[in-house]
């Protein structure tokens, strides 16, 4: 996707490229990012139900 298509894009996404991006340039494995995801993805989702 180009620059130009990002930045047309859903905040999700242009935070998704990024992430990638960054996890891709410090050369992290990648069970230890999916790893990482899931305890993100976790502490996301617990602050979202505390404000509902």
């Amino acid at each position: 996707m180009s620059d130009s298509g990002l930045e047309h894009a859903p905040d999700e996404i242009k935070l998704a490229v990024d992430l990638i991006h960054l996890l891709e340039s410090h050369d992290v494995a990648p069970e230890t990012v999916l790893k990482a995801l899931a305890i993100v993805q976790s502490d996301f989702e617990r602050k979202l139900h505390q404000e509902e």
